[in-house]
């Protein structure tokens, strides 16, 4: 880590610390230390989220829309962040020596909740718009109505003309998931932790990004690793790979942020 550190706006503070490209891998073994000192709340936590997962699964089947499992699936990483309020709040407690449980986990939402929930509003927004997007490019692509079954889309998207398609899809959901990361990277956890509005958070966030880019660009990359191997054993994975995403978010925020 450097000694500079940059001001996001023109008073003293928040800063931005610069550090080195290889940091988040310090991140992660924070992160994982932090499961390992509250397996019971890191893994219950994670395990929950599995089941409210399944619980959409559920739903879109009984309504007959199984299909959108697949935009929502890649829009996991807009909604993640705020999810993970619960994990920010767990090693915020750990670090502090405070007690920690499922309880105090779920209470964090409750800390500057009208910020919590804008944030929440921004982000729930981008999810919808790469829904809509994504079944734009499908529909541009396949020429399909609006409510194709499960079947027809399988057998579309194993097809050798569906490069083109996948070749879009990834550059439009990057180009969203680039947007969302730079803006949400570090202001949710500010947000539980400092007396701030969205907009400081979203700045300081934004500013942190561009300072420590290459860094942060590994994050990403690490962060879209870890969430895909959980997503990948039919969700499974994201009882263990949220929490420590999660916790190590944390630790990138403290690290990052004066």
């Amino acid at each position: 880590m450097t000694d500079d550190a940059v001001p996001v706006f023109a008073d003293a503070t928040p800063r931005i610390r610069r550090v080195a490209v290889d940091r988040p891998w310090t991140w992660l073994a924070a992160g994982w230390r932090d499961v390992l000192a509250a397996p019971s709340v890191s893994l219950a936590y994670g395990a929950l989220m599995v089941a409210l997962t399944y619980l959409l699964l559920l739903v879109l089947v009984q309504v007959g829309v199984f299909w959108l499992v697949l935009p929502l699936s890649a829009g996991f990483f807009f909604t993640a962040p705020l999810l993970a309020v619960g994990l920010y709040e767990t090693s915020r407690r750990l670090a502090a020596r405070e007690p920690v449980s499922l309880g105090h986990a779920f209470a964090a939402y409750k800390r500057n909740a009208t910020q919590l929930s804008f944030m929440g509003v921004i982000l729930g927004l981008f999810h919808l718009g790469w829904i809509r997007v994504a079944l734009l490019i499908f529909a541009v692509f396949f020429g399909i109505g609006f409510n194709p079954t499960w079947e027809s889309i399988v057998l579309k998207l194993m097809a050798p003309q569906a490069i083109p398609f996948w070749a879009v899809g990834t550059a439009v959901g990057a180009a969203f998931a680039a947007i969302v990361f730079a803006i949400s990277a570090i202001s949710i956890p500010m947000l539980l932790d400092r007396d701030v509005n969205v907009f400081t958070a979203v700045a300081t966030s934004f500013t942190a990004v561009r300072e420590n880019w290459p860094a942060m660009t590994l994050w990403a990359g690490l962060i879209v690793a870890f969430t895909a191997f959980g997503l990948i054993p039919l969700f499974l994975g994201l009882a263990v790979t949220m929490p420590l995403i999660g916790h190590a978010t944390w630790h990138a925020y403290k690290d990052l942020v004066e």
